[in-house]
């Protein structure tokens, strides 16, 4: 069957130095390290924030002739190319955000008109300028044919007086650029960030393994609490990593929407549960318990394929999950690995 998937990363192999640029801390930078320097022991880079450590990765991470070697060996056809979060930079002057921005969408975009076949693509915005977001949208769709864009589940969006302040998605001034991805067609891939408690819970990983879960539910509440799906019914979101907690906390989402409307309800009074089945979601959960139940919440024709290639929480092979499901029709199988990523994506 053929195979579309939805969630992968990927990163120039390098960018300017807007750190001297903008005269402001927080910018990734890449460093390229020879063969056998990293833990991995292969040929990688490393990624950087103000000289502290972030992430080593490889070559897969930027070269399509090495990722279309390892689709073709774990029978992906296609790839959805995103950045990678980190690069967001949404805490960072807009201007300088944007210029970060279109130098990875022009990298993106260069790589899927020189195959086409084997990928497409989701741009990135500086969502802390609603404007400067729609109008580099435009840029990713109309010049560069981009299907949309992947966002964080919040903007920690910076201010003209350097202070940073942090937006859930149903902020008022985020709306316009929601409206505008409604009005364009454009899929919105929402992928966490700047979880909750990141800054002071690092033991065992756990902003990795229980904060982004609880992060995109959040992304995907705010959504729902603030009557942006309400609002916009045209308006195409996945979420990332099957949704993270939020199919398995709708029961008491929604006992709190039902006891408290006035904590719950004072922004939209559609029944959250019915919302949920309004978004996409990837199928990254990695146990077939799990998708097995989110296919029976939403069911597969909203569930596409998403690996997080080529990271460590990613599924190694992309789709073992999905392929090796019992009692799955075969419909609903191709449905999960492509059909769905084509309808999200309009490909």
């Amino acid at each position: 069957m053929r195979a579309i998937d939805l969630h992968t990363h990927i990163l120039p192999p390098s960018w300017p130095d807007l750190a001297a640029k903008a005269g402001t801390r927080g910018w990734p930078a890449i460093t390229h390290l020879p063969a056998n320097t990293a833990s991995s022991g292969c040929a990688c880079a490393r990624l950087t924030i103000d000289g502290r450590h972030f992430r080593d990765i490889e070559a897969n991470c930027w070269d399509p002739a090495t990722r279309i070697r390892e689709c073709d060996a774990h029978g992906v056809d296609m790839q959805v190319l995103s950045t990678v979060p980190v690069m967001f930079s949404y805490h960072q002057p807009a201007r300088a955000a944007l210029e970060l921005g279109r130098h990875l969408n022009d990298h993106i975009a260069e790589i899927v008109r020189a195959h086409p076949t084997r990928f497409a693509a989701l741009g990135t915005v500086p969502m802390q300028d609603t404007e400067l977001a729609c109008r580099e949208l435009d840029r990713c769709m109309d010049e560069l044919g981009m299907r949309g864009v992947e966002i964080g589940s919040n903007i920690n969006a910076w201010r003209s007086d350097g202070s940073v302040h942090e937006l859930n998605l149903d902020a008022p001034e985020l709306f316009p650029f929601f409206e505008h991805c409604a009005r364009r067609g454009a899929a919105v891939f929402i992928h966490p960030w700047n979880m909750m408690g990141q800054a002071s819970v690092q033991k065992y990983w756990l902003p990795w393994l229980v904060g982004m879960p609880a992060e995109t539910a959040r992304a995907a509440c705010s959504l729902m609490f603030g009557g942006v799906l309400a609002r916009l019914p045209e308006l195409k979101v996945c979420l990332a990593h099957g949704g993270g907690s939020l199919a398995f906390t709708i029961g008491r989402i929604e006992h709190g929407f039902r006891e408290r409307p006035d904590l719950c309800a004072i922004d939209c009074a559609e029944n959250p549960r019915e919302q949920m089945r309004r978004f996409y979601f990837d199928t990254l959960v990695h146990d077939e318990a799990a998708l097995r139940f989110l296919i029976d919440s939403v069911g597969a024709s909203r569930l596409a394929l998403g690996s997080d290639y080529p990271f460590p929480l990613g599924e190694r092979v992309p789709g073992t999950l999905i392929r090796g499901m019992r009692g799955v029709s075969d419909a609903d199988r191709a449905r999960m690995l492509a059909g769905t990523a084509a309808e999200f994506l309009a490909v």
